[in-house]
């Protein structure tokens, strides 16, 4: 069995105002930590600029930290449609921002996160920062964007483990469960 090859993967945590990233490497040894951080726009001006610069931070992350796979995670609907709209719009330009530079888009709920990283889908942001913490061996929790982010990228990581696993063409679904 040939060893499995390093990967980096970007997760981001969509926002208008502050878009949280986290990038993460896997393979033979693990998960390991490569960066995280917040893009954030500006209170002032319009809806236009405010995605310009979204964009164009992501960009920068894509063009520094070269990752073979973003992660994002997927709009939920807010009591308030208006704070859905811009979630969403803030999402079409992390979205673009991958798509631009060629790379694989994965899409992931925040249930889906949360379980992949604290093994509870409705667990809570402190907890989800401990986890991360401790998955990547952190000297401290990282802040809730970044933590967001970065949780959001090793439910890709163990997302990709687990297909990786299936053999070859010889699985089905059936009642929504992967049988052999």
């Amino acid at each position: 069995m040939t060893p499995s090859p390093v990967v980096r993967i970007l997760g981001i945590d969509p926002g208008l105002r502050i878009t949280g990233f986290g990038v993460i490497e896997t393979g033979p040894r693990g998960l390991a930590y490569i960066a995280s951080g917040r893009v954030r726009s500006p209170d002032t001006g319009g809806l236009p600029e405010r995605l310009k610069v979204l964009l164009s931070g992501l960009q920068e992350v894509i063009a520094v930290h070269q990752p073979a796979n973003v992660a994002i995670e997927k709009v939920f609907v807010n009591v308030n449609p208006q704070s859905t709209l811009a979630l969403g719009q803030a999402r079409g330009a992390a979205i673009c921002a991958a798509v631009l530079a060629n790379l694989p888009v994965a899409e992931y709920t925040a249930l889906q996160i949360k379980k992949a990283v604290v093994g509870r889908g409705h667990a809570e942001k402190t907890q989800v920062q401990e986890m991360i913490r401790r998955l990547l061996g952190l000297a401290g929790a990282p802040g809730a964007d970044a933590s967001d982010a970065l949780a959001c990228a090793i439910c890709h990581a163990h997302a990709a483990q687990a297909a990786s696993a299936l053999p070859a063409g010889g699985y089905r679904v059936r009642a929504g469960r992967v049988t052999l």
